[in-house]
């Protein structure tokens, strides 16, 4: 029997932690093209003129991660949920930045739907999601979690449950009630 694509990234991610300074590089060739996925997943709700594109990202990504010597990450579903994170948080980098460019702003005020937790067009709003996804992970930081992977990275319930060491019933409740708390809260601000 071959080795599932997760255990080779589990089994590197373990090599790493031991110091094999050369499975980083493994890792980099067998989460890439995952990564650029996830990468373009989260450009589908950016600004049409916005300057970063999805393989910049995957690569910006990747130097933030690599900076970090604690690579602590148990599995691929766990490496996925830190990078969608650093992904996340770069694109929020880029909003301020865009904003603060702008001088001003609305208000960040947005419905939320389905596959829309960010609207495209307002770099406020993404900034006030992940203020308000930071709020969630203080309150619930497995719903926070389950938002992170549904949305930014775009996984599966049944990935996300693997994931998680929880059920798909419970990630589908937790999925639901972040969203009803975010909607409320974003209608709030």
């Amino acid at each position: 029997m071959g080795e599932t694509p997760e255990d080779q990234i589990t089994f590197l991610l373990q090599s790493m932690r031991q110091g094999d300074v050369a499975a980083r590089t493994r890792l980099a060739a067998a989460v890439y093209p995952e990564l650029k996925r996830i990468a373009a997943k989260q450009m589908q709700h950016e600004r049409l003129d916005h300057t970063l594109q999805p393989t910049a990202l995957v690569h910006e990504a990747f130097v933030k991660l690599a900076g970090h010597s604690d690579w602590a990450m148990q599995n691929r579903g766990h490496f996925f949920a830190v990078a969608s994170q650093v992904m996340r948080q770069i694109l929020v980098d880029h909003a301020r930045q865009y904003r603060s460019l702008k001088r001003g702003g609305g208000g960040a005020a947005a419905e939320i739907q389905e596959w829309h937790l960010i609207t495209s067009e307002k770099p406020d709003v993404v900034i006030e999601v992940d203020r308000l996804l930071t709020r969630l992970e203080q309150l619930d930081e497995r719903q926070a979690q389950v938002v992170v992977m549904r949305y930014f990275a775009g996984f599966a319930e049944e990935e996300i449950a693997q994931a998680l060491g929880i059920s798909v019933r419970t990630v589908k409740r937790d999925w639901s009630m972040a969203r009803a708390w975010l909607r409320k809260e974003l209608a709030a601000s």
